[in-house]
């Protein structure tokens, strides 16, 4: 999972990226390092899938703009428009079969631009 910051994300954003997922936490959050290391193992399961995280403590606007209530949580942005706000990441199955179709839809659409290219 890869550390990214607000301007960085919202670059993200407004390049229409296919599919976007930011897991946002607070470093003092106990339940967020608990959620933490399960989205780190679905991470490194679904490789098609980049998962981001973001210091919301370093992105107040961020969190304001999205209406972010709690952490943690796990973001999901199709083209830059928000699609999914998950906020009770129940377990690394739960959270797999979330991102299983994001996956899945984001892989079919790199071998479409590698077989256009």
């Amino acid at each position: 999972m890869e550390e990214i910051s607000h301007s960085t994300l919202e670059k993200m954003l407004a390049d229409r990226e296919p599919i976007t997922v930011v897991f946002v936490y607070t470093p003092l959050c106990g339940t967020c390092k608990l959620a933490e290391k399960m989205v780190a193992v679905v991470d490194s399961t679904l490789e098609s899938l980049p998962i981001y995280s973001l210091n919301i403590n370093h992105s107040p606007a961020f969190a304001q703009k999205w209406k972010i209530k709690s952490v943690p949580c796990l973001l999901l942005f199709q083209k830059g428009l928000g699609v999914e706000r998950i906020y009770a990441l129940q377990s690394i199955g739960f959270i797999h079969d979330v991102l299983k179709p994001y996956a899945a839809a984001r892989a079919l659409l790199e071998n479409e631009q590698t077989e256009r290219g």
